[in-house]
């Protein structure tokens, strides 16, 4: 049977907290649908573009954004536009189970693989057939073979396993669960080839499958692939400790914390612009200060000086303004000083 090995240390429970207290704040918020959509497509973006990247394609964020927007981009090899048109896809599969309280099956994670592949190299990589033959892990970055994965022979009684730990791994935390399974799979490595892509996909599931879509608004192979050599290292640490996932967890976990640390951020900014925006709109603002309160909004703060500037007003009639969004509660001042007068303003 598979047993994963692992500590929850204070490093991957403070994690934890912080991801239940995303969840709760992203479940809870009022953001309006057109904003989450908006958001969504971004996520969708950076994760189809970060996850190919990480295995070697050589696409480009903005050409990321404009082939996936379903333009033609001049200079791109063909199996790297493949291979980001098939990641978005299986997104899109994924996305179809979200909160579904169904058991995960190796045909699931087969159908994974072969949309993944699809089309891809000329139809060579057997999409969603194990592998028949013996491969190896390198380091895309240095090219040296950092890993055997277990012979051939191994993989499907390997994989029964990991799929049983799978539906039976309910009284655990659903995001210990998915960064598990996703270090376990990379170590089966049981296809020829887009076993790191099928292994993000199939965390990308378990999170689906278990309420944590996180309203589908972080990307993780952003976080990894922004420090590649971080995510290499992570994964072979479990391999040098023995087994012993403590590492991953913590890597995988703060991770997960941060990006979901940083939507919530910006949702909480959103909602306070609408907030503020309603409140505007019952105090009929003239044209000039709904200008004024835009520019601020626009740029999250600004001083006397930045609008005087900006809209070539008269300071006195800037400032009576501002006092007047200050004391209705739309702003606030957060700077000034004896050595510099100007006051700085943002939302309240």
């Amino acid at each position: 049977m598979f047993r994963p090995r692992y500590t929850i240390t204070d490093r991957v429970n403070n994690a934890l907290l912080e991801i239940e207290r995303a969840r709760g704040f992203l479940d809870a918020a009022n953001l309006k649908e057109e904003w989450l959509e908006d958001k969504r497509e971004d996520a969708m973006v950076l994760e189809a573009h970060h996850s190919t990247h990480i295995e070697g394609t050589r696409i480009t964020l903005p050409q990321a954004e404009r082939i996936l927007a379903g333009e033609e981009v001049e200079g791109v090899d063909r199996d790297d536009r493949q291979e980001l048109l098939n990641y978005r896809e299986a997104v899109a599969f994924v996305s179809d189970y979200l909160g579904e309280l169904t058991d995960i099956n190796e045909g699931l994670i087969k159908e994974i693989h072969s949309i993944l592949v699809k089309d891809v190299r000329g139809g060579t990589l057997e999409p969603g057939r194990y592998r028949t033959v013996q491969n190896y892990v390198g380091n895309v970055v240095t090219g040296e073979v950092i890993y055997t994965p277990p012979p051939p022979e191994d993989v499907p009684g390997q994989m029964v396993q990991l799929v049983d730990w799978l539906n039976r791994g309910k009284g655990m935390s659903p995001v210990l669960v998915a960064g598990i399974a996703q270090h376990a799979f990379v170590d089966i490595h049981p296809f020829l080839d887009g076993n790191g892509r099928t292994a993000r996909v199939l965390c990308t599931l378990i999170l689906y499958l278990n309420g944590y879509d996180f309203q589908r608004l972080f990307s993780l192979s952003q976080f990894y692939d922004q420090a590649l050599q971080d995510y290499y290292d992570a994964i072979q640490q479990v391999r040098e400790a023995d087994g012993d996932l403590t590492s991953w967890l913590e890597y995988f976990c703060e991770g997960l914390s941060g990006q979901l640390m940083g939507v919530k951020t910006i949702g909480g900014a959103v909602m306070r612009r609408d907030t503020v925006m309603a409140r505007a709109e019952k105090l009929r603002l003239n044209e000039r200060q709904r200008k004024v309160l835009g520019h601020i909004l626009d740029r999250d703060r600004a001083s006397v000086d930045d609008i005087v500037r900006r809209f070539d007003l008269v300071r006195r009639t800037v400032q009576r303004d501002l006092a007047m969004m200050v004391d209705e509660g739309l702003l606030r001042e957060v700077a000034s000083s004896r050595t510099d007068p100007t006051k700085v303003y943002e939302l309240s």
